[in-house]
């Protein structure tokens, strides 16, 4: 008789740790989902204060029909502006501080990301002649810098992305900071504009004010050195932005972009992009403009290499599959030689 009632008390035990498992489980579930719907709703608001279309512009002169992220290959404009009060720029009179260009290619799910050095000197079809390639903004606003990179390149500018340097301190404070390589020690100029950030040299985890020094710094190198580094924080912060650890800080990711960020990107089509980090981080291999510094004119600038340049162009060109007939030159292995250097992210995992 103890026996059964023994066993009856046993199996009552199992029974009951069955229902809370199934309920916390259950719970879990419904808070995950929760939580999800609850990111959407905060990450489809920001990106609608965030949307900002060019007038006059619905698609690229350089395209026959909008591009599809789902389904084309697209290419990316991403502008870092100083609109700070204190040098009396607002959103549309800045110049831009960087300017990266990155190509997507649907098929290959990889990601070409060109650093253009903002000395360049080249054609502005906004004003009508060459100029440094950072005044393109500060005379035309995002317009005339889509408009002179699709010049540079030949190829269409299907979206831009503006930020500011709040934004991008936001958004590297959001994600716990990053992992970078500091080259050389460093005092540099904060968002203030004061020397308040130290930086030592070596591998280490940036918050985002030392994250901007280091992006923008160029005091002992050049702007070439930099457009290295700018490429290389992009890639780190994507790859913490896709790292699972990431997943709960995505609230404040969203809340730091809040009015600091433009885009003619709609949600939805912001949405299409998650298909690029579905087997985790997307190749990203980084491409160096060459070219040299010129002073004859009294005035800096970086005059670029028109043999290198060709060669980007026509690498940018076949990875969003202009060129079928060389596609393979935008292949997803890294190449150096003396017109282009090319650097893969899986070179450093």
């Amino acid at each position: 008789m103890k026996t059964r009632q023994t066993k009856k008390k046993g199996s009552s035990k199992i029974k009951l740790f069955f229902k809370v498992t199934m309920l916390l489980t259950l719970s879990l579930a419904i808070c995950a989902t929760a939580y999800g719907v609850y990111l959407t709703k905060q990450a489809e608001h920001a990106a609608n204060n965030a949307y900002e279309v060019i007038e006059d512009r619905k698609v690229s002169e350089n395209r026959e029909v909008k591009v599809e992220p789902a389904q084309d290959n697209v290419s990316i404009l991403m502008l870092g502006v100083d609109d700070s009060e204190k040098r009396g720029q607002g959103a549309d009179s800045s110049r831009t501080d960087a300017l990266l260009l990155a190509t997507l290619n649907n098929k290959t799910k990889t990601v070409k990301l060109v650093s253009i050095p903002r000395d360049s000197y080249v054609y502005i079809p906004h004003i009508g002649y060459k100029d440094k390639i950072n005044h393109a903004h500060a005379r035309g606003g995002t317009l005339a810098s889509i408009e002179t990179v699709e010049e540079l390149f030949d190829i269409p500018i299907d979206y831009y992305v503006r930020l500011n340097f709040n934004a991008f301190i936001d958004i590297v404070d959001a994600l716990g900071g990053i992992e970078a390589e500091v080259p050389y020690a460093m005092l540099e100029k904060d968002e203030f504009d004061r020397n308040t950030v130290n930086l030592k040299p070596g591998i280490q985890t940036l918050g985002g004010r030392e994250a901007l020094a280091l992006a923008r710094t160029r005091k002992q190198d050049n702007d070439i050195e930099r457009g290295k580094r700018q490429q290389e924080i992009i890639k780190a912060i994507a790859t913490k932005a896709s790292s699972f650890t990431s997943l709960t800080k995505y609230d404040d990711v969203i809340s730091a972009v809040g009015n600091n960020m433009k885009t003619d990107m709609t949600f939805t089509e912001m949405k299409s992009f998650f298909s690029y980090l579905t087997n985790g981080m997307p190749r990203i291999d980084t491409l160096t403009l060459e070219g040299y510094d010129d002073m004859s004119t009294g005035v800096y600038y970086y005059k670029l290499d028109e043999d290198a340049l060709d060669e980007v162009s026509h690498i940018l060109q076949s990875h969003l599959g202009l060129n079928p007939e060389s596609t393979n030159i935008s292949g997803t292995s890294s190449q150096t030689n003396s017109a282009y250097t090319t650097k893969s992210n899986t070179d450093t995992q």
